[in-house]
C-alpha cells in the first residue's frame, strides 16, 4: 500500500522503489464513504435497516405531492379566485403543477450539492422543507400563498435525486435492484396514500362535526389537518435522519492526515479510488438511459390519466362503463400486485436478465398488452374483470421493470462523485415529461371539454400507448452494451 500512497505524495525512498504486487488503495479513516464501503465488504447480507430508512424517507417525501388532489377543487372554490365555476379547473391545474415546476428548476442543483456535501444533509433538509411548507400550504387562505408554498415545497424538497443515489450506495451491487425497488415502492405508496389522507382529513368540521367545531382552528383552516398530519410524519422521519449513515466519500480533508501516516511508516487500510469528473452531457450511456427513462415516464403518466377516463366512459364510445368505485378497485389491485412484484420478484428478474435485457423485454411485451385494451370493450362480467385486472397488474410490472432498470443504468454509468448530479438531471427531465404527458394523453382522447368521456374511437388508448412504446423501445435499443459494460 505504501507504494501507491507515497508515490502520489512524491516521497522518493527505497520503500517506494521496491517492487509491489497489485497496487492497493486505502480506506481513509474518518471518511463516511469509506466506512460504508468497509461495512459492505464485511457484510454480504441485505441492508434491511438502511433500506427501511430509504423507504420511509421516500414515502414521507411523496405524500404531499398528491395529497391535495381530493380537496383541490373545494380549496380553489373557497378562495373565491375563480370568476365562474368553469375557471376553477384552470386555477386548480396551475396549483397542482406548481410543485413540479419548482422541482424541475431545482433538482439538478440539489443533486450537485449532494455530490459536494453529502446525501444525508440534503435528505434531512428536504424533510425539514416538507414540515414547514406543507404546513404553510394547509394554512393558505389566498391563492398566491398556496401557489408560493407549493412551488417552494417542490424546489426545496430535493430528496429524489440523492435518495436514488443513496439507495445503491448503501448496498452491494447484487442488491442495487432491490434498493431502487424500495425507492419506487415508497414513492408509489406515497402517491396512493397521499390522496387518501387528503380525502379523509380535509374539511374535518364538515366531515366529523362531532369531533371538530366550525370555530376551531380546523374549522377556520379546513385543509390544515391533512397537511399537518403529513408534516408530522415528515418530522418523525427528520428525527430519524440523525441515525442515517452518510455514503459520500470525503477524502480531501483527510489527505494531509494520510500523508502524515505514510511519513511515519503507518499506512491506512485501503483507499477507495476517486474518479475524475467528466461531462455528464457527453456520457452517452447516461444520456441514453435518461432518454429512455423520460419517455417511459411520459408513457406511464399518460397511461394513468387516460386509463381512468377510458374506463368510466360509456361503452358506445369505446369505454368500459365503469363506476369510480370500479376504477378504484382496479387501481388498488394493480398497486397491490405491483408492491409484491417490486419486493419479491423484480430482483430475481434483474439478477438473471440484467437491466437492459429486462427493460427491452418489458418494453416489447407492453406493445401487444396495450393493443388488447380496445378489445376489452366487447367483454363483460367475470371475463372483463379478469382481463382488466390481469392487464393492469402486468402493465404495472412492465413499467416497474423498465423504470427501475433505467434508474440502475443511470447510477451505474457515473462514478459516485457525480451520481447526485446525474440523478438531478434525470429528475429535472422527468418532471418536464410528467408535465407534457397529460397534454399528450388528452390530444389522443377527448376532443373537447364538453365530451371528456367521449373518445373518438376504441383505438385511441391503444394508438397512444403503441406509439410511445415503440419510441421508448427505440431508445432502449440505442443504449450500448449491457449493464456490465456501462
Amino acid at each position: 500500500m505504501g507504494d501507491t500512497t507515497r508515490n502520489r505524495h512524491g516521497n522518493d525512498n527505497d520503500e517506494a522503489k521496491a517492487p509491489s504486487s497489485s497496487p492497493e488503495t486505502v480506506y481513509y479513516e474518518g471518511c463516511p464513504g469509506c466506512a460504508m464501503e468497509r461495512k459492505k465488504e464485511n457484510s454480504t447480507g441485505t441492508p434491511y435497516k438502511e433500506f427501511f430508512y430509504v423507504g420511509v424517507t421516500t414515502l414521507a417525501s411523496a405524500l404531499p405531492i398528491s395529497a391535495l388532489f381530493p380537496f383541490l377543487y373545494f380549496m380553489i372554490q373557497d378562495m373565491h379566485v375563480a370568476k365562474n365555476e368553469e375557471d376553477i379547473g384552470v386555477y386548480a391545474g396551475l396549483l397542482g403543477a406548481s410543485y413540479m415546476i419548482g422541482r424541475c428548476f431545482a433538482s439538478l442543483f440539489w443533486g450537485v450539492v449532494a455530490d459536494r456535501i453529502g446525501r444525508k444533509p440534503i435528505i434531512a433538509f428536504s424533510m425539514f422543507s416538507v414540515v414547514i411548507f406543507n404546513t404553510l400550504f394547509g394554512l393558505s387562505e389566498k391563492y398566491w400563498m398556496a401557489i408560493a408554498t407549493r412551488m417552494l415545497l417542490g424546489s426545496l424538497n430535493g430528496m429524489l435525486a440523492p435518495i436514488k443515489a443513496y439507495s445503491v450506495e448503501v448496498c452491494r451491487p447484487e442488491h442495487h435492484a432491490l434498493g431502487l425497488s424500495v425507492v419506487s415502492t415508497g414513492w408509489g405508496i406515497g402517491l396512493v396514500v397521499g390522496p387518501a389522507i387528503g380525502g379523509y382529513l380535509a374539511q374535518p368540521a364538515k366531515q366529523y362535526p362531532n369531533l371538530f367545531s366550525e370555530k376551531s382552528v380546523f374549522g377556520r383552516f379546513p385543509y390544515l389537518l391533512p397537511c399537518l398530519f403529513i408534516s408530522l410524519i415528515a418530522f418523525a422521519v427528520l428525527i430519524s435522519c440523525i441515525w442515517l449513515p452518510e455514503t459520500l466519500h470525503m477524502h480531501k480533508n483527510l489527505e494531509r492526515e494520510v500523508e502524515m501516516y505514510c511519513d511515519s511508516g503507518v499506512s491506512p487500510h485501503r483507499e477507495v479510488p476517486h474518479s475524475e469528473k467528466k461531462s455528464l452531457y457527453k456520457n452517452w450511456p447516461l444520456m441514453s438511459s435518461i432518454i429512455a427513462y423520460c419517455v417511459f415516464t411520459l408513457h406511464d403518466t399518460a397511461y394513468s390519466e387516460i386509463f381512468s377516463l377510458w374506463a368510466v366512459s360509456d361503452k358506445k364510445y369505446g369505454g368500459l362503463s365503469f363506476s369510480s368505485k370500479d376504477v378504484g378497485q382496479v387501481l388498488a389491485a394493480s398497486g397491490a400486485g405491483l408492491l409484491l412484484y417490486q419486493i419479491f420478484v423484480y430482483r430475481h428478474v434483474h439478477k438473471y436478465l440484467g437491466s437492459i435485457i429486462s427493460s427491452r423485454i418489458a418494453a416489447v411485451l407492453s406493445i401487444p398488452l396495450l393493443a388488447t385494451y380496445p378489445f376489452m370493450t366487447h367483454l363483460s362480467g367475470t371475463k372483463l374483470g379478469l382481463a382488466i385486472y390481469c392487464a393492469a397488474v402486468m402493465k404495472g410490472a412492465f413499467a416497474t421493470t423498465i423504470l427501475t432498470g433505467t434508474c440502475i443504468l443511470q447510477n451505474s454509468a457515473v462514478p459516485q462523485n457525480q451520481r447526485g448530479a446525474a440523478n438531478g438531471i434525470s429528475t429535472t427531465a422527468m418532471s418536464l415529461f410528467k408535465a407534457i404527458a397529460p397534454a399528450g394523453a388528452g390530444s389522443h382522447g377527448p376532443k373537447s371539454v364538453n365530451m371528456l368521456l367521449s373518445f373518438q374511437g376504441s383505438n385511441d388508448i391503444s394508438d397512444f400507448e403503441y406509439s410511445r412504446s415503440n419510441w421508448a423501445c427505440a431508445n432502449l435499443q440505442a443504449i450500448p452494451g449491457n449493464s456490465k459494460t456501462i
